[in-house]
């Protein structure tokens, strides 16, 4: 289970709010706008996916600096945000190794 008390924690679960957010936003928002005239999706989902990206880009920041990532890292970590689905691939690939040798530690 993902916590909040962590910066890491914070970005998984931002991270996976953000994915689905962007999903939503591509997948149901936008053809609703397109093929059947209504903007409002668009307006609401859009509105959220971006509140979230903002606060995907500041947890990636924050963790970034908590936990003396990479340049490297830190640039996947933040390009996942720009492709659709790309936090979960992150989050599976990544977060979730790192949040696991967190707790050997």
């Amino acid at each position: 289970m993902h916590t909040l008390k962590t910066s890491l924690g914070r970005l998984r679960i931002i991270g996976l709010w953000e994915g689905w957010s962007f999903l939503l936003l591509l997948g149901v928002a936008m053809p609703l706008k397109y093929f059947a005239d209504w903007p409002l999706g668009v307006r609401v989902v859009g509105m959220a996916h971006g509140v979230l990206f903002m606060l995907y880009v500041l947890a990636a920041i924050q963790t970034a600096l908590d936990r003396d990532w990479s340049w490297k890292r830190t640039a996947i970590v933040l390009a996942a945000s720009l492709v659709p689905a790309g936090p979960f691939v992150v989050e599976a690939k990544m977060l979730k190794e790192e949040s696991e040798l967190s707790v050997e530690s």
